[in-house]
């Protein structure tokens, strides 16, 4: 059964995992190269065009060219990527709206399986 997330009609901020969330879990080591998850472009190309895009990642700097190449290839839209980031939780932390709006949502995909909810925009 898929989710449903209800979110607002704001604009959004989104932070995606590269490996294992939108590419094969740490593919371009044991293939040589990237592979995109299913569903991935199709969804993050869904993503409103005023929606920021923040990839992390923990793959050293030096594989920065090759990341980012793959990313523009395969028109995987982003405003930036960070390289060498921890490789433990990642906590988002914010506040919530006077209106009751909660402004810090976290999404646990299955490794290698991209399987975000479907977004329902309150009105």
């Amino acid at each position: 059964m898929v989710e449903k997330m209800i979110l607002s009609t704001l604009p959004k901020t989104w932070i995606f995992d590269l490996d294992g969330t939108l590419v094969k879990h740490n593919g371009y080591l044991l293939d040589g190269a990237d592979t995109l998850l299913d569903g991935v472009k199709e969804y993050m190309g869904g993503l409103p065009p005023e929606d920021r895009i923040l990839i992390l990642t923990s793959r050293k700097e030096t594989y920065k060219t090759s990341t980012v190449r793959f990313l523009d290839e395969n028109g995987i839209r982003y405003d930036a990527v960070l390289f060498d980031m921890p490789v433990g939780e990642r906590i988002v932390v914010n506040d919530r709206k006077p209106s009751g709006i909660r402004m810090a949502v976290a999404v646990n995909c299955t490794r290698d399986r991209f399987e975000l909810p479907v977004i329902i925009r309150e009105t």
